[in-house]
């Protein structure tokens, strides 16, 4: 009986589990046959050094293959966050940059149309203004249990949906607006396969601000709203976990529509921190401790029971932002963009800023905010 042994080999109670009711029995066997499909990822997701690696060589190849505007504004961004990515792509991105410097001024100075998409010409022209040598590096700095972070490229793009005020937690999906099926985003793609029998499209994030920061977009082709099923919830799960082995560090974010989700394509973020986030310290309540966090932060450590809460979520029109880290979820509920006022020196809280972390786009800010500051803006967030 191969099967029940190889159950008992992964820590599964074969006694335990027939002795128990239907429903128990349902959801150990779901775990136990989860876990096995999980545990045979595809190579790249063995290691984060493997994983570094396809990450590190799919932008220099990216840039290398493609001349366009976005294609140089995704690297340098890349490139801008990550020092180990800076250096490999030193010498291409500054060729590329002056290369396009000269084309575009010479457009400018001649009236020439700009083919280019806005976005991606918005941002290039900020750039040519600033001087790409002057442009600062992303910096960090904690206050208190904070993270704060100093991200300047970042604060150059265009905002999308996330800059409206949204008032529901859906929104049908629309084919003319921005989405992961748009064709131009194809070679984007830096790793395209077969998950735990999810197609999955792995996409770098434009404009990161998470290490290693890419768009796990399950089931792309289905053009599903950024509204949460199970299937999708505990697909996630089951691969944070399986992830986790190789890759510690390893998490996804999730912004439902209204928690400044930019984009209304189901989506998720996936990164890969050494140092974990401010969220994750033992000191918080819902880790067990007896500091309060300053907002709501629900922690499940069982697939079923936190997508019951979720459910609740739902039903009751809470938006709210998660976290997934293997073998447990923060569940954030919060109040809706656009239905709250933050301060100034924010453009409002998604996963990242509800993890304890902040992206801060003016130097003076960065360097004069402090702990209280960033509790009480979480405080805001309460719904």
């Amino acid at each position: 009986m191969p099967f029940l042994r190889t159950m008992q080999k992964v820590g599964f109670s074969i006694t335990d589990t027939i002795s128990q009711p239907g429903e128990y029995r349902y959801s150990v066997l779901f775990h136990f046959l989860r876990s096995l499909s999980c545990s045979m990822l595809p190579e790249i997701f063995s290691s984060t050094a493997r994983f570094r690696e396809a990450f590190e060589f799919g932008l220099a190849s990216l840039l290398e293959a493609d001349e366009g505007l976005g294609t140089f504004i995704l690297a340098q961004a890349n490139g801008n966050f990550d020092p180990r990515v800076r250096e490999r792509l030193a010498g291409p991105l500054k060729e590329r940059f002056d290369r396009l410097s000269r084309r575009y001024a010479q457009a400018l100075r001649e009236g020439a149309p700009i083919a280019d998409a806005d976005d991606d010409w918005s941002v290039f022209l900020k750039l040519m203004t600033i001087g790409r040598d002057a442009l600062q590096p992303t910096r960090f700095r904690r206050v208190g249990p904070w993270e704060l972070q100093f991200n300047p490229l970042r604060f150059l793009r265009l905002g999308r949906i996330a800059a409206t005020r949204v008032t529901g937690l859906s929104k049908p999906f629309d084919p003319d607006g921005f989405h992961f099926n748009k064709p131009f985003l194809r070679k984007e793609a830096f790793w395209s396969g077969e998950i735990d029998g999810t197609p999955v499209d792995l996409l770098y994030n434009k404009f990161p601000f998470a290490p290693l920061h890419c768009v796990w977009a399950p089931d792309r082709e289905a053009s599903m709203p950024q509204y949460l099923t199970e299937d999708r919830h505990h697909h996630v799960w089951a691969v944070t976990e399986a992830m986790g082995e190789g890759m510690p560090g390893v998490g996804f974010g999730y912004n439902a529509f209204g928690a400044f989700s930019s984009v209304n394509h189901l989506h998720f973020q996936l990164f890969v921190r050494e140092r974990p986030l401010p969220v994750q310290e033992a000191r918080w309540g819902h880790n067990g401790g007896d500091t309060a966090y300053p907002t709501t932060v629900l922690r499940h450590e069982d697939p079923h029971e936190a997508w019951d809460c979720i459910q609740d979520l739902h039903a009751e029109s809470t938006t709210y932002n998660l976290l997934y880290f293997p073998g447990h979820l923060f569940i954030c509920p919060r109040r809706y963009q656009g239905g709250y006022a933050h301060s100034n020196w924010t453009r409002g809280y998604s996963w990242y800023e509800l993890g304890g972390g902040t992206t801060i786009f003016n130097r003076a800010d960065f360097e004069r905010l402090g702990a209280a500051d960033m509790a009480a803006e979480l405080a805001r967030l309460k719904p």
